[in-house]
């Protein structure tokens, strides 16, 4: 609450799903990831709902696994990720819904430099009766600085709401704001209330113990700062043992060295790691330690470029989170 200023904003649920960037003109309908590498032939079922709209246009929005009316955790989505042309089988089992919060361009006009209340607007104007289609439910709020009872109550009570629809949170977003991308900063701020994560690339595995004895199920993970990696901490739990299994084939065909039962590997895989207390610690280099760290999920649609940083690990130290 200390970060948000006085002004309007935009509160919208946070969802668990893949960032993705739509392109649409003429009928035609290309997806990009957040590194706009093309993935339209992974979501077949988006493109062709994309591809009804009448107008042309660029769309921001969250890629979720999605049945009866609201979202499912990260892991459904899961096994969509990364199959470049998915059977009509997959394709039911795990159904999609563009949710679509932001514009980048309609028609022949570009929108970055537009405030989020004029894109909010266009948007609201378009056509949203595809079911893989949705614009994601919003309200504006004013803000008082400070807080007033009665507007914590409102905005504790649309938290619990998203929470209630199994979102993670909820975003706030500056009615005045432009369109950047990346981190917004002040103008798009997030309220989220489980346990802290870090985005680490795996550097290091190790083989388990007792049934876990013949995998790698030991992650050593690092942070970023500039263009090193900074170890940070040590987990083995969380993820399944199917994706144990497919991480351990995929560690040993990018194995850099051994030490023993340690493999040092390629540093490209990205994990969602939870923890409770940032402290210092020499155990790793970094300079820090994650108390009662686990793995969260594998971040396919993360390259290293995108892990977390040393500086947000020693804001998280200060704020004693």
């Amino acid at each position: 609450y200390r970060e948000l200023d006085a002004g309007t904003y935009l509160v919208e649920d946070k969802f668990d799903g893949i960032r993705v960037q739509a392109h649409v003109q003429a009928g035609a309908a290309r997806l990009f990831s957040r590194r706009l590498n093309e993935v339209s032939a992974s979501y077949p079922e988006i493109r062709e709902a994309l591809q009804s709209l009448a107008r042309a246009a660029i769309f921001d929005a969250e890629l979720v696994a999605w049945r009866g009316g609201r979202a499912l955790p990260f892991a459904a989505l899961q096994a969509r990720l990364q199959r470049k042309a998915p059977s009509p089988g997959v394709v039911a089992e795990v159904p999609l819904c563009l949710m679509i919060f932001d514009l980048l361009a309609l028609d022949d006009r570009f929108l970055i430099d537009a405030p989020l209340r004029e894109r909010r607007a266009y948007l609201e104007a378009l056509d949203w009766s595809s079911p893989a289609l949705m614009l994601s439910p919003a309200q504006w709020l004013d803000i008082r600085a400070p807080l007033t009872e009665a507007q914590r109550t409102e905005i504790e009570s649309a938290y619990a709401n998203a929470r209630a629809r199994g979102n993670e949170g909820i975003m706030f977003k500056a009615a005045d704001s432009a369109y950047t991308p990346g981190r917004r900063g002040r103008f798009w701020l997030k309220l989220k209330r489980e346990l802290d994560t870090l985005d680490c690339v795996v550097v290091a595995v190790e083989y388990g113990h007792g049934k876990r004895s013949a995998v790698l199920s030991d992650y050593t993970f690092a942070v970023r700062d500039g263009e090193q990696l900074l170890t940070i901490g040590k987990a083995y739990s969380g993820l399944t043992d199917v994706e144990i299994a497919e991480r351990t084939r995929w560690f040993l065909q990018h194995t850099r060295r051994r030490e023993g039962r340690r493999l040092i590997v390629d540093p490209q895989v990205v994990v969602e790691i939870a923890f409770d207390v940032v402290q210092r610690s020499k155990l790793h280099n970094s300079g820090f330690a994650l108390r009662f760290p686990r793995i969260v999920r594998l971040r396919p649609d993360k390259a290293p470029q995108d892990a977390s940083t040393i500086a947000q690990v020693e804001a998280l130290a200060r704020g004693k989170k």
